[in-house]
């Protein structure tokens, strides 16, 4: 029997439609119980949009006196930005009279433009983020507001919840589809009227909990920021099945309690998660949050965690992608970042990858999910995995990928060794790389060796075309290592080393054995809620494969005046929120 998809336009559609039906129902007379704010926002954009400055989806544009619904949006990203209203929480950081007059005057100009089902917020996805927010900060908004207005409010809100529950279904698998899960549940259970809504909502939610999150805890993109948005949407929503006294879903319960170690081996010894398939490090506080909210202490054990392999001594983490990249649907965000790692010392990022750059347009995005933008080997300028575009969908997913890739600790007399191999350059170079990472037991210290080599007779004939293709001249290779922008590199000893200084007084030495030449160049740090991509720099160890084999042994360690712990000033979240860098 052949399935039939609808098409991007019946769904829009059938979201319209359903939208404007929402419009028409009995709307809720209040709350069940009284909410409790839970979103976290940060202070210093509560600031900026207080000025008049609005960045969204990288794009900065001065409000002067007006509402965002009174302007034109310079792309669909940023329109998406606004209408899931993530604003809200920044305006509820501030808190006071000033932010919430601010906060109110956008909401219910909103009701008032696209409250009937007009305009595009009214999708699952955007309308569950929504909601969860206008719940979050009711009290915040609605204090000493007439009866005129809470009636407006309310009605918004039952009719989004309607809405929500009628069109769950039609949101994508993976975070769309629990951003409108979680927000029926949590609408639902909150609003007078509503609860009968978000009863199947519940048994869906349970039921992709065990669909969507695999045994150890990880999920199918391999993005460790989304695998935190869903542990957060998963307790909030359990959390408000439990304010009913209802019991919990043993498929809910056991995702919230799968996730937390997960997440756990993913983060660096700064507290953000590690920038992997689209992810960033998370927003600050959001992660403590949501570890200590899930109720979990287990630690990660041992192995892999959602493909990653980690490696922490002393006050040095790293963290590597060790596992086959995602395929097919779930490569939307994808990132051709095999065996690619970040170095984090304290609460300082060393070495990183660039990021993805979709906040601030379609080049950058592509360009941050080539394999150049990641701490590995690039060999002819050519990707581990390539991009693709799905024919009549205009997506890009990750195509030709690794068929094999292998990962094996081992455990040193003086501290620990990763050893990671794939194939992702054989078919095109008779190539596969391997990387070992051996890291001291004190966190001192970094030992790498990447290698290029043929295991077959066919792979050693791929590679004889290769090198004829390069009229003999040897198959070009870059080992590329991004470098945090707050870290400030300098070629020393005749371009022998590199010298990494970090804020906190900490000096790294990056130094290169054999036959590959070693220079500093720029890059860029693709950093969400930036106006554009940070400058910074790389080391870059180039050359040239002629041989059936070929090693690089590399190191990067503290220098030997630098002691084991520094005393760090804290950051301060109001740097540079605007900064253009």
């Amino acid at each position: 029997m052949t399935t039939i998809r609808p098409t991007a336009r019946a769904t829009r559609l059938m979201h319209r439609l359903h939208a404007r039906l929402a419009a028409l129902s009995r709307p809720a007379g209040g709350f069940v119980s009284q909410p409790e704010p839970k979103s976290i926002g940060l202070f210093a954009r509560g600031k900026q949009l207080l000025a008049g400055n609005l960045l969204f989806a990288g794009h900065l544009v001065e409000a002067r006196g007006r509402t965002p619904w009174e302007i034109d949006p310079p792309d669909a990203a940023y329109a998406e930005a606004l209408h899931r209203f993530g604003w809200l929480d920044d305006l509820a950081a501030v808190g006071d009279g000033r932010a919430r007059e601010l906060a109110l005057g956008w909401v219910m100009d909103w009701i008032a433009r696209y409250g009937s089902g007009d305009g595009p917020g009214w999708t699952p996805e955007l309308t569950g983020r929504r909601l969860m927010r206008l719940v979050n900060h009711a009290l915040f908004l609605m204090r000493a507001q007439d009866r005129a207005a809470s009636d407006r409010f309310y009605e918004s809100l039952a009719r989004q919840t309607i809405f929500l529950s009628r069109r769950w279904g039609a949101a994508a698998p993976g975070l769309p589809r629990f951003e409108a899960l979680a927000g029926t549940v949590y609408a639902g259970l909150s609003l007078i009227g509503m609860e009968a809504r978000a009863l199947p909502a519940i048994r869906a939610l349970a039921q992709d909990c065990a669909r969507e999150i695999d045994p150890s805890g990880g999920i199918a993109t391999r993005n460790p920021e989304e695998l935190l948005e869903i542990l957060t949407l998963l307790i909030w929503a359990a959390e408000a099945i439990a304010a009913t006294d209802r019991r919990l879903p043993a498929d809910l319960l056991s995702a919230i309690a799968r996730i937390p170690p997960t997440l756990r081996a993913l983060r660096h010894a700064d507290g953000g998660l590690a920038r992997f398939h689209g992810g960033g490090t998370g927003l600050e506080g959001r992660l403590d949050h949501a570890l200590v909210a899930s109720g979990s202490r287990d630690r990660p054990g041992p192995g892999l965690h959602m493909g990653y392999a980690r490696l922490a001594a002393g006050r040095t983490t790293v963290i590597a992608d060790a596992a086959k990249p995602p395929m097919g649907r779930h490569s939307r965000d994808a990132h051709a970042s095999t065996l690619a790692f970040e170095l984090t010392s304290g609460r300082r990022p060393v070495i990183v990858n660039c990021g993805a750059g979709g906040s601030f347009g379609p080049a950058w995005r592509q360009a941050g999910r080539a394999t150049p933008s990641h701490a590995t080997i690039t060999v002819a300028d050519t990707s581990s995995s390539r991009l693709g575009k799905v024919r009549g969908r205009g997506e890009e997913l990750l195509m030709n990928g690794p068929l094999r890739v292998e990962a094996e600790f081992t455990p040193l007399s003086d501290g620990e060794r990763l050893e990671m191999s794939h194939d992702g350059y054989r078919r095109r170079f008779g190539l596969y790389h391997g990387r070992t990472l051996e890291i001291s037991r004190d966190g001192r210290g970094l030992v790498g060796e990447d290698h290029l080599a043929c295991l077959s007779d066919g792979d050693r004939a791929r590679f004889d075309r290769a090198l004829d293709a390069f009229a003999l001249q040897g198959v070009p290779f870059d080992i590329r290592f991004p470098l945090h922008p707050d870290v400030e590199a300098g070629l020393d000893l005749g371009g022998a080393a590199v010298s990494l200084a970090l804020k906190s007084g900490e000096v790294w030495i990056f130094r290169v054995e054999g036959g590959a030449a070693m220079t500093l160049d720029p890059s860029v740090y693709l950093e969400k809620g930036r106006l554009r991509p940070r400058r910074t720099t790389q080391v870059v160890l180039s050359g040239r494969v002629l041989d059936y084999a070929t090693r690089i042994r590399w190191s990067v360690a503290k220098a030997q005046d630098t002691p084991n712990a520094l005393r760090d000033e804290a950051l301060d979240e109001t740097e540079a929120v605007l900064s253009e860098g």
